[in-house]
């Protein structure tokens, strides 16, 4: 039997002990590696190889140092080969769809059942695309709204980063330190998010997010 070496990056320690728990039930899966930020995560990749030391990474979205979907396209443009299952809490409808254009093989929230995670892991390391069915109602919707995107779906990916951190209680200078930005170019940012979320503040901005993660899909 093939053993296939994964590597974990999330910043939290409990759920990387969780996810080894989960992917220690597969006698064909182990974690080789782990790391809590994006530019250590790069570092670890290149150490063991890239797609030569790997079969797959497990990559969480919400990462110090460096946002995981940067971390995702450096991957992608270093190591093409290399799948990438992105994690995360947040709905399939927010990220989904996001990740998978930007070369992601798959997506799966946390909450996912264990053996549902298992078989993404071995689906993404076999070189297939693994596609839940949230994450498959969002493709759907984002092919058949694609002439009309509003809201925090007409956010560019840089706009969606900045979009994402407001929400989480960033400053702008705070924005800028992590996303490598000039304040100014982060408040310009803002004012376009605000704009084409027709939100006024941060607090609404809040407000609208948090709307927005509990919407069904599709609304």
């Amino acid at each position: 039997m093939a053993l296939l070496n994964i590597l974990i990056g999330d910043d939290h320690r409990i759920v990387r002990e969780g996810l080894k728990q989960v992917l220690a039930d597969a006698p064909d899966i182990s974690v080789v590696a782990e790391a809590e930020t994006g530019p250590d995560i790069l570092a670890r990749v290149e150490a063991l190889g890239g797609s030569a030391g790997l079969a797959a990474v497990l990559l969480d979205i919400a990462l110090p140092g460096r946002d995981g979907m940067d971390v995702l396209q450096a991957l992608k443009k270093a190591w093409p080969q290399l799948p990438v299952l992105m994690l995360s809490t947040y709905p399939e409808k927010q990220y989904a769809v996001r990740c998978i254009k930007l070369g992601a093989a798959g997506y799966l929230n946390k909450s996912a059942h264990p053996d549902d995670m298992i078989a993404a892991v071995r689906k993404v390391a076999s070189g297939g695309l693994y596609v839940s069915a949230a994450t498959a109602e969002a493709l759907a919707s984002a092919v058949g709204g694609s002439g009309g995107r509003s809201g925090a779906e007409a956010l560019s990916h840089r706009e969606h980063q900045v979009f994402r951190l407001l929400t989480a209680g960033k400053s702008v200078g705070e924005i800028g330190t992590q996303l490598g930005l000039a304040s100014n170019t982060v408040s310009t940012y803002r004012l376009r998010i605000l704009e084409k979320t027709a939100t006024k503040n941060d607090v609404e901005l809040a407000l609208y997010a948090e709307r927005h993660a509990k919407a069904p899909a599709g609304a």
